[in-house]
């Protein structure tokens, strides 16, 4: 999961697979005592962990005095938010929430799905919704977020 999210950075980035596993591990445990139910479950915090430690990364470089502009970043092909590359991850985590807020659950099956990799069937057993409607959703919250981010970009 982690080389996967790091395949998604622009060359030359200075987080590894290891640092951004490692720190996903501390933030792990040091949170309150944590129960999965299933393996599926595991995997979807550790995507919502991994995505919040690129996403912090990502506003510091913005934050910081000299330099600090991050280039903007590719989005995987299974999102297709969008045709023209260049999205910037901090752009999306945006768009994510303000998605959630609207309709939590559809912002629960992108995070589960484009940030966590998990399979559609995956995805509905830690909703326990049925396929079918994390696909109507999925269809709906890719459609939302490629008109937030054009909108922004």
């Amino acid at each position: 999961m982690a080389r996967r999210y790091m395949a998604q950075q622009r060359p030359g980035h200075t987080l590894q697979p290891t640092a951004l596993v490692h720190e996903a591990y501390v933030r792990l445990v040091d949170s309150a005592q944590v129960s999965f139910e299933n393996r599926a479950q595991f995997f979807a915090l550790c995507a919502q962990v991994m995505r919040r430690i690129l996403v912090d990364w990502a506003r510091s470089r913005q934050a910081e005095k000299r330099g600090g502009e991050v280039p903007p970043l590719e989005l995987d092909e299974a999102l297709v938010v969008g045709e023209e590359p260049g999205r910037d991850l901090v752009a999306l985590d945006d768009a994510l929430k303000a998605l959630s807020a609207q309709d939590a659950r559809k912002g629960q099956v992108v995070e589960l799905r484009f940030f966590g990799g998990l399979s559609v069937e995956e995805t509905a057993m830690v909703l326990k919704v049925s396929p079918k409607t994390v696909k109507r959703d999925w269809n709906l919250a890719k459609g939302w977020l490629r008109h937030e981010l054009r909108k922004s970009g």
